[in-house]
């Protein structure tokens, strides 16, 4: 990887680019912007997508009813707003511009492009039609530009592996009347496929037990708003060990979910009358084979039937192990929550078991151990999908951190001017998008929410995401 040892003039600024415009990205860019009001150095910063639009996580994975979490745009909108920080969206990394190129026209890059691909889960019979990812589901419910339109929603039992808060996302918007997302910025196409849905069970499995799951107290309480839905849960998965009881006492997160399972728990043995849907939480379940159809002639079908789970039980640290007791549910759709990877990014040194950018403390290294100069990551391609989306904070800081440490020997850019690299991107016929460019396409998808008019229950549409990528582009670049 060229680069150049020629000295930086003192009154150039420091050409910086963060590559992926989601909150890593975002905080990164911030908190570089301030760090330079507390230093004798100049930042010049380019975010990049590759998106039309801004936000990554929170526009493409996270669910269109989590108002609250949805408000992060907000803050990030007004970081960007600022003006200090160029956005410029639609452009490909390792396509549209390589990484030569981002060297030739920065002194620093930073990778924060996260993770959108399904960690695989090897059981027998992953591959039969109706086994999806949940990466790939949420992608086509949240828009996303480069993912299909339609969905098969053909099954009436579902079943979700997993116990993270991707699970519940998946099965609640799978269970929940699609009438009730209507005052979301759910897509026509979205709204039109789930109308369709027959689904009357779904089920989330879990291979740890109540005190165990991943998932945090507001997703878990979010599953109980859903009107319509019963959530039925199973006395015998209620089994706490040493462990267990460990963790009530000493997380008060811990303490609050079991004690929210427990009441609904109870609960369930006094309704009077039964949802039209249900979903079921199943603990101490570890999936083994998802089982295939057969027709009349005893042929395999290609398709999901069921699913095979071993009982696990508890082994007094709060980890699980095999009881030998096998049980199968009858499902038609399997969706596997089982965590999010990383995409190798071409010329970087990758860790393809984690998924994420080989480096310490956001230092990108080489296949020596030794710190590629210059290059940078934070995020979920820095540490993995781990954490909510508020610790891509502490992964910003720590990157930036180790990026001004390196200040004075950073490598120096042989094409620094702002307008080198916009100047390229059109000579290649990229069309790139801006900030201004977001700012019409967010009036344009508001507008379209007010289209659509007023709901039944007087509610009123907060806004309709476009997803077509060229009716984004065509919007954003408008005259």
């Amino acid at each position: 990887m060229s680069q150049n040892s020629s000295q930086r003039p003192a009154d150039r600024a420091i050409r910086v680019a963060v590559v992926g415009a989601g909150p890593a990205g975002v905080y990164a860019s911030d908190i570089l912007a301030k760090a330079q009001k507390k230093s004798d150095f100049e930042f010049s910063i380019d975010l990049y997508d590759r998106y039309p639009a801004p936000f990554g996580l929170i526009r493409y994975g996270v669910a269109p009813d989590h108002p609250r979490i949805k408000g992060i745009v907000k803050a990030l909108h007004k970081v960007l707003d600022r003006g200090d920080i160029r956005l410029i969206g639609n452009v490909n990394i390792g396509e549209d511009l390589s990484i030569e190129d981002l060297r030739r026209h920065y002194d620093a890059v930073i990778f924060a492009t996260g993770a959108i691909k399904d960690a695989e889960l090897n059981i027998p019979g992953i591959e039969l039609e109706g086994s999806f990812g949940a990466a790939d589901f949420v992608s086509w419910y949240d828009g996303h530009p480069d993912y299909p339109r339609d969905w098969p929603l053909t099954a009436e039992q579902v079943a979700v592996i997993g116990n993270g808060n991707v699970a519940l996302d998946v099965a609640r918007v799978l269970s929940k009347h699609p009438e009730d997302m209507l005052t979301t910025e759910i897509p026509e196409n979205v709204y039109a496929g789930l109308k369709t849905s027959p689904v009357t069970d779904v089920h989330i499995f879990g291979r740890r037990g109540p005190a165990q799951v991943k998932f945090t107290p507001l997703e878990l309480r979010e599953l109980s708003h859903s009107k319509d839905v019963d959530i039925v849960l199973y006395e015998e998965d209620f089994d706490f060990d040493e462990g267990s009881d460990e963790a009530i006492k000493t997380n008060n997160q811990v303490k609050t979910m079991v004690n929210t399972l427990g009441n609904w728990l109870l609960e369930q043995e006094e309704r009077e009358a039964e949802a039209s849907r249900k979903l079921h939480l199943h603990f101490l379940q570890q999936p083994v084979e998802i089982l295939e159809g057969t027709d009349a002639n005893g042929q395999g079908t290609g398709a999901v039937a069921g699913v095979r789970f071993e009982r696990m039980e508890l082994d007094g640290t709060g980890n699980v192990r095999g009881t030998g007791e096998f049980q199968d549910y009858a499902v038609q759709a399997v969706y596997r929550a089982v965590g999010y990877l990383g995409s190798e990014i071409a010329g970087l040194p990758f860790d393809e078991k984690r998924g994420v950018l080989v480096n310490e403390a956001g230092r990108v290294l080489d296949d020596a151990g030794h710190h590629v100069p210059g290059i940078y990551a934070t995020g979920w391609i820095k540490r993995g999908p781990v954490g909510l989306i508020g610790h891509t904070k502490g992964d910003a800081l720590e990157t930036i951190g180790c990026l001004l440490e390196d200040l004075h020997h950073l490598p120096v850019a042989e094409a620094p001017a702002e307008d080198a690299v916009i100047e390229l991107l059109e000579s290649r016929g990229v069309e790139y998008t801006t900030w201004e460019g977001w700012q019409k396409l967010d009036a344009h998808e508001i507008s379209l929410g007010e289209f659509y008019g007023p709901l039944p229950d007087g509610g009123a549409r907060e806004r309709v995401k476009v997803v077509e990528r060229e009716d984004m582009i065509r919007i954003s670049r408008e005259s």
